[in-house]
């Protein structure tokens, strides 16, 4: 959603060698998984200089103060509350079929909560940290289905790794040598991990995440047993609702347009077997 920037890799011939070193342990990016229905190719290997573990733990300390500051603002919903226990439902269907997609996920401490707020909107932060608004449940008039192929996308988002890459891309060098630093035990990443967690609350990813997003959560939600072709009537909705003064926030970074609809059509046919198996 935001575009790339290659002006870090112009300034780093001399420091490439260490970044690579101190991502130590990274492995070539895997390919997307061999039972997959839809083709989203390889991750991007540039995620490997943010170490996975350091990234999950920072958006795992936003995630808990935004529910904190959601609480004192008599904003975050009980575990009783109907919405909430509608996504949590929706959520046991579509954790299962998230390993295939990231192994990390297997230990991923997957939290899904709601936050009142007229907003439209939804995130995932890296490990599996889910936040539903009422917003976008109650203005967009979700159904199960709809609900499942947001749930996937932003999923999608986490599982892919978007948000290692991104900060990949535009933290610099300083940041990546502090990362690489706490790797070998030679510095302390409490106030760095805090700046990076402050950023997931806005990254914004590239037009390339956004497509795998779309088709990796149809996968997901179809998987789940939820229909593909709701993914289509979804972002008909969104459409409609970015048509009006003051669109929701959410399609800033998540445009919505016929070209979107078209890919969603045209990989429905590939997850519908996926589904009709699901349902038994």
């Amino acid at each position: 959603m935001c575009p790339l920037c290659n002006a870090h890799h112009r300034a780093w011939p001399g420091r490439r060698a260490f970044l690579l070193a101190a991502a130590g342990a990274a492995t070539l990016a895997a390919s997307a998984p061999a039972l997959a229905q839809v083709d989203v190719g390889r991750s991007s290997q540039l995620r490997n200089l943010i170490p996975a573990a350091e990234l999950e733990t920072a958006a795992a300390q936003q995630y808990a103060k935004t529910l904190a500051d959601a609480r004192a603002q008599g904003a975050l919903a009980s575990a009783n509350d109907p919405q909430l226990m509608r996504l949590r439902g929706i959520s046991t269907k579509l954790i299962p079929q998230s390993p295939q997609w990231n192994d990390r996920a297997k230990s991923w401490k997957w939290e899904v909560n709601l936050l009142g707020s007229k907003q439209i909107n939804a995130f995932c932060m890296p490990g599996g940290k889910i936040a539903f608004y009422t917003g976008i449940l109650e203005q967009l008039k979700l159904t199960d289905e709809e609900v499942a192929m947001i749930m996937g996308h932003e999923m999608a988002h986490a599982l892919r790794e978007h948000a290692r890459e991104r900060i990949a891309k535009t933290q610099g060098t300083g940041t990546l040598l502090s990362l690489g630093a706490s790797l070998f035990g030679l510095g302390e990443l409490g106030g760095l991990a805090a700046n990076v967690g402050t950023q997931l609350m806005s990254l914004r990813f590239s037009r390339d995440d956004e497509t795998e997003a779309d088709l990796v959560g149809l996968e997901i939600a179809a998987r789940g047993g939820y229909n593909p072709n709701a993914a289509v009537s979804l972002w008909e909705k969104m459409g409609q609702a970015g048509n009006k003064a003051g669109g929701p926030a959410f399609l800033s970074s998540h445009p919505s347009g016929p070209a979107r609809i078209q890919q969603l059509q045209n990989n429905v046919p590939k997850v519908q077997g996926l589904y009709e198996r699901s349902r038994g």
